[in-house]
């Protein structure tokens, strides 16, 4: 369990707790605001874990697993409550998950054949425009409004054309499925 590994893990742990202070009216008028502070700290984790590993040549096949998986939990958690406070339309939620499991089920398929197939740039641009997406929309800031439409529907145009490249570029990991 090497440093890159348990910042991937701290990333998980902190999901519960920036759950609670979005959803959890009880936790105070300042409860977005730790929210946020969790999101920001949870999604530094994520470039740093990465920085780390490729840095100090510490790249295990559990952090392969385990970065691009905490990052799912995070940036679906924290969609879902967007959802439930109305800050985001489902159905652009829909669409993203619907992109990370149908990646998840290739990378299956590919992991059964012995291939393992790395982040391509369109899906770490993806994952950074999800982010900031996020962010905008806890902060809420109605000056900043039209910013965070144009960032969701960026994000959402990173999100299917990731798909897009990554099924194209590997395609030969389902052509062959009988």
């Amino acid at each position: 369990m090497n440093l890159p590994n348990k910042l991937t893990m701290l990333r998980i742990f902190m999901i519960p707790f920036f759950v609670f202070f979005m959803l959890c009216p009880a936790a105070g008028k300042y409860r977005f605001v730790i929210a946020l502070i969790i999101f920001i700290a949870a999604s530094i984790t994520d470039s740093l874990d990465g920085h780390i590993a490729r840095k100090y040549n510490l790249i295990t096949d559990f952090g392969k697993f385990m970065d691009p998986l905490a990052d799912k939990m995070l940036v679906v958690s924290a969609m879902i409550c967007l959802v439930s406070l109305g800050r985001i339309p489902a159905w652009v939620v829909i669409i993203i998950v619907a992109r990370e499991f149908t990646i998840s089920g290739f990378r299956l398929i590919a992991a059964d054949k012995g291939v393992v197939i790395a982040a391509s740039y369109w899906g770490k641009f993806k994952t950074v425009f999800q982010m900031i997406m996020v962010i905008l929309m806890i902060a809420d800031i109605p000056a900043l409004s039209v910013l965070t439409q144009i960032v969701m529907w960026a994000a959402l145009a990173l999100t299917v054309i990731s798909l897009i490249d990554y099924i194209y570029k590997n395609r030969s990991v389902i052509s062959d499925i009988k």
